[in-house]
Formats: structure tokens, sequence, C-alpha cells
């Protein structure tokens, strides 16, 4: 299957095939009094895409505020200014992709949702490498991976080896039974403290106003906005900027931090005079302030302001984090665990960046591997854990037991592995994808 016809296939809707193991035969496999010793490989029998397809019901007309990014220089590209405009409610097509790895003793390991292109990857080019690879080798896997193509440093081979390590974390938690955060070496909590990401909401300062009191009600001590305007915008833009930081620094007072986003949209000098502008209100960050090859870009801006920078959802591996680090660019690091190599990789990141006495605060695409990985971490290193408010409302839509947040707090969870358990009365239709 070419990558054409199989991105079509992650679209058609199928028939209902394949489901994941029960908690009862987790358990039971668990328990086998003939499981493999610690010298007999636990082998992969087959690797699996699911693709789920069903709807939900949301809200209409609201949080869909665009953000900064870098096309906004071009005029064709840029947006126009927002407005919510609640309009009742829409019916939503969900999809969503899960990787599934068996193995020949009948254990299987369990992850997602993950992207269309790492997908790909794994369907074309990870699938046949892995079958018979011993599931219990996670550092000796994700080495073949990484060693197996010229192009795994970056991009979307390495967002592949990150479902594939994820999906086998997974399935050693269940070998063992108990989480993944307990594989890893913790607790080093109970709970997680999560910071809001106000990623769709409206710009508008009424509704900012609104907005942040909010999510101050419901606990969160930190929150991140998105800021709407860039170089593009002219001075207009940076105005709406500034005005952003001043109304949130108003609403919540002193004592609650605020950080914001640019999503590679600016560039050194913008940069640094909207900092210039705002650091009397104290932002706890400016994140990706401009494209992340810009290494000295980044140096430049660090040592020019007192507003710390954070950074790291695209960078690909330790090695990247090093160089930043080396070069005195960042205050806080946001590798993401299922874009930077999986939990094995963002365990090294975090060793990487307490050399430097730096944060690891993990992007927020998804959630279980970053709060798994921040519970087995010193708090020192891995403080905080991002919780996007608007995508996660739906994003574990197929999903029995979601995560949940609850007064900014995620508890420790108490599965074996990640204990993803897919909801059969959601699912519409699936399709299995795998090599026979």
């Amino acid at each position: 299957m070419n990558r054409r016809s199989f991105l079509g296939a992650l679209t058609a809707a199928g028939a209902l095939a394949g489901s994941t193991m029960s908690k009862e035969m987790a358990a039971e496999a668990v328990r086998c009094p003939d499981r493999p010793d610690g010298l007999t490989p636990l082998k992969i029998d087959a690797v699996e895409l699911i693709v789920l397809r069903g709807h939900y019901t949301e809200e209409a007309g609201v949080d869909h505020q665009p953000q900064v990014n870098p096309l906004d220089v071009y005029d064709v590209y840029r947006r126009a200014p927002y407005k919510d405009k609640p309009d009742g409610t829409r019916e939503v097509q969900a999809e969503a992709i899960y990787i599934r790895i068996r193995t020949a003793a009948g254990l299987d390991g369990l992850y997602g949702p993950i992207d269309r292109e790492p997908a790909t990857i794994v369907l074309e080019d990870l699938q046949h490498f892995l079958i018979g690879k011993d599931a219990l080798a996670g550092e000796v896997v994700w080495d073949q991976m990484y060693r197996s193509n010229r192009q795994s440093r970056a991009g979307i081979f390495i967002m592949a080896i990150s479902a594939v390590d994820n999906a086998l974390w997974d399935l050693r938690g269940k070998y063992y039974g108990v989480p993944v955060w307990r594989l890893l070496g913790g607790p080093s909590r109970d709970k997680v403290e999560m910071y809001a990401s106000a990623l769709g909401f409206s710009l508008e300062l009424d509704e900012v106003r609104k907005r942040a009191t909010e999510l101050k009600s419901q606990g969160f001590r930190y929150q991140k906005w998105f800021i709407g305007y860039g170089p593009g915008s002219g001075p207009e833009g940076m105005r709406k900027n500034i005005e952003l930081v001043k109304t949130l620094r108003e609403t919540l007072g002193d004592d609650y931090e605020i950080m914001f986003d640019a999503y590679s949209g600016w560039d050194q000098d913008y940069a640094l005079e909207w900092a210039r502008q705002v650091e009397q209100y104290r932002p706890y960050w400016m994140e990706e302030v401009t494209h992340p090859e810009k290494l000295d870009s980044f140096a430049a801006i660090r040592q020019g302001t007192t507003v710390p920078l954070a950074a790291g959802e695209h960078f690909y591996g330790r090695w990247e984090v090093e160089r930043y680090l080396q070069a005195r660019t960042l205050s806080v690091v946001q590798a993401d665990p299922e874009w930077c190599g999986g939990v094995s990789e963002l365990v090294k990141v975090g060793t990487v960046a307490s050399l430097h006495d730096v944060r690891v605060i993990p992007h927020g695409h998804s959630l279980r591997a970053a709060v798994h990985t921040i519970l087995s971490q010193s708090p020192m290193t891995f403080p905080l854990g991002e919780y996007l408010v608007t995508k996660m409302r739906h994003y574990h839509h197929f999903e029995k037991n979601p995560p949940v947040v609850e007064q900014a707090l995620i508890a420790a969870p108490t599965g074996p592995g990640f204990n993803v358990q897919l909801d059969e009365t959601k699912i519409e239709s699936q399709k299995l994808l795998t090599v026979s």
C-alpha cells in the first residue's frame, strides 16, 4: 500500500475489526505462570493501526480563535480578527488512530491517538522491522528503530518511533501489572499539576477576562494564551498583543502566572520589542517566538530580555535539546513524548535538561505519556504538565477512561501500562491496518 492509498484508508469507514485486550485478558496474561522469564524474549507478533470513526456534538461558533503562525507575513494567509459568535451546537465527525502491538504470548500494547503522518511510517517502514523483536527490550528496540533509517533523527520518522515506543511501554506495564510511571521509577508525587492552555479562546478583551477568571476558579495557577498577531499585522497587531498581556495581569493579579505562545510566527526583533513592552507584567515565559532552527536568534532574545524563553515541542531527541542548552537559549524545554522519540527519549531529555538546571514541561499534544513521565521524575526538573482546554474536550472521545483534571490536578493513574480502554459504544466504524 502506498502512502496516498494509506491516507485514503485512514479516512474510509471500515467494518468493525479487532478489539483491544480486555482488562480480564490483560490480568490473566500478567498472572500466566508460564510467561517468559527474564532471558526469554517476549516476541512482537503483529503491529496494527486501528482507525476509529464516530461523531460528537460541540458548541458552534466559539473557541476558534486562530493563533499567529509563520504564514501570517503573507496577506493572503493572514486571517481577519476573530470574534466568538455562539450558534447552538453542531455535529462533528470524529476520527482517531491507535497503534496496537501484539505479542506471541497474547499480550498487547495500545497507545493513541497518534497523528496520521507517523502512522504512515509505522505502516510502511516499521511494521515488518518490528516483527520478532523482543517487546521487553525497550532500549534495544528504540536504538534499532533509530538506526534503521537515515531520516530517523527528526520529523515524522521519529514521531513514528514515538508511537511504537509508547505502545511498548504500555505493553510492558501490562506484563508487569503496574502503571508506566512505576516502571520509570515513580511516583515522585501523587498528582500532577497542569497549566491551562487557552488555545482557541477568543482574544476579545471582554472574553479574555471572562475565560481567565473561569480558569482561575477551576484551580489553574498557570495560564497560557496564544498570541494572535505578528509582524504582518503591523503596529495595530503589536498593540493588541501587548493589551492581551496587560489585561490578563490585571484580571488575575500578581499571584498567578501567565505564559504566551507565538507558534514560530515572530522574528528576533519583533520578539524583543514585545518583550520590552510587557516585561513589567512578568510573563512566566514567551514560547516558540521564532522557528526552532534559528538557534542564534533564541540566544539573542534570551540575552536581550528578562522574560524567560520556552520551546521544544518541535525538538527531536536529546541531541537537539543539548545544542540549545549549550547555547544558553532556554529556560523551559517543552519536548513532546509523542513527537520527540517517546517516553524513552523524554526521560533522556530530562536528564540533559537537569545538567543545565533547566525545567522540562512537556508539550500537551496528548496527556498519558507526558503525565506518566512527569510522575516518575523529580519535580525540580518536571514540575508541570500542559492541559489544552478546548482540545481535550473531545481528544479522547473513543476512550472509556480519559485523563481527568480536577482543580488543575491529574491523579496518578492506577491501571497497568497506560490503561487505554476503548469505548465500543462510541465507535461507529473501525478499520484495522496491518501486515499479514
